[in-house]
């Protein structure tokens, strides 16, 4: 069964991935970047090419998604899989996932409007260009991910029998180990397992995976999920975090576009 850490680009899921797997996955609780590999995303074309499907083909990919879970799945008891993909049922005939595969989701969320600069910023494009991604509809050929709110409103589906989480970027950085324990207490509760916390580990986790310490990693070691912007210079993944401020980068008529568009949903959040 898997467990999605799902969430819309340039939203956390790094972070929430890094402290997870240095609590789940090493001894002393002490991150390095090959823990993360330990998290595979999904979709992803090896899965579907050992299935024989056409990866080159979107259609052919949603309509075997829960195929290549039911091969993920097999022989694994729970496992973890990193999605940027929206919960989208394709046609009306073809889910992204069901509970037959998905024990639940932890979904992280952040300030639409700082995803805007951030994303614009990873995928090399202008301020302008990333508000019309992040506020249209948008898919590539292995992804449905929508725009943020449909993103983040799929998700919530997940709520039926207590199988959704919901965190907030925002709360991973300045709130960290109360929200960390939050996710723990959340995940071992889906699996029935009682949660015993290891305080030192804890601790490491903390220590280890914050923004300063993750971003003297990437410089000492390289950081595989990196870019490459068109300049053919690598663009530094582990850039600004917590102390990125879309008022410095947008200006009035941004602001408005991505406000307006997503107004219920941001006033939800607690972003306006």
């Amino acid at each position: 069964m898997i467990i999605w850490l799902a969430s819309y680009p340039k939203s956390g899921n790094t972070l929430l991935r890094s402290m997870l797997s240095s609590y789940l996955f090493s001894e002393e609780g002490i991150f390095n970047f090959d823990l993360l590999k330990k998290i595979k995303q999904f979709p992803n074309k090896l899965t579907y090419e050992n299935l024989g499907v056409n990866t080159n083909d979107r259609n052919e990919l949603v309509k075997n998604s829960i195929r290549a879970q039911q091969e993920i799945n097999k022989g694994r008891s729970v496992g973890f899989m990193k999605t940027h993909n929206m919960l989208y049922n394709f046609k009306g005939q073809h889910p992204f996932t069901d509970y037959n595969n998905s024990l639940g989701v932890v979904y992280v969320v952040r300030d639409p409007r700082n995803v805007v600069v951030s994303y614009a910023r990873h995928v090399d494009v202008s301020l302008k260009e990333a508000v019309k991604i992040v506020t249209k509809s948008v898919s590539t050929n292995v992804m449905i991910q929508g725009n943020w709110s449909q993103n983040y409103l799929s998700w919530k589906s997940f709520r039926e029998n207590n199988r959704y989480l919901l965190i907030k970027y925002e709360d991973l950085i300045s709130n960290r180990e109360e929200t960390f324990l939050k996710i723990l207490r959340f995940l071992f509760k889906l699996r029935n397992i009682n949660l015993i916390v290891d305080q030192n580990k804890l601790k490491n986790v903390i220590e280890t995976t914050s923004f300063e310490n993750l971003k003297k990693l990437e410089k000492q070691d390289g950081f595989t999920e990196h870019v490459i912007n068109k300049q053919g210079k690598k663009v530094v993944f582990f850039d600004k975090g917590a102390k990125r401020n879309w008022a410095n980068s947008l200006d009035k008529d941004m602001t408005a576009e991505i406000e307006k568009t997503f107004n219920k949903e941001m006033i939800e959040l607690g972003y306006l």
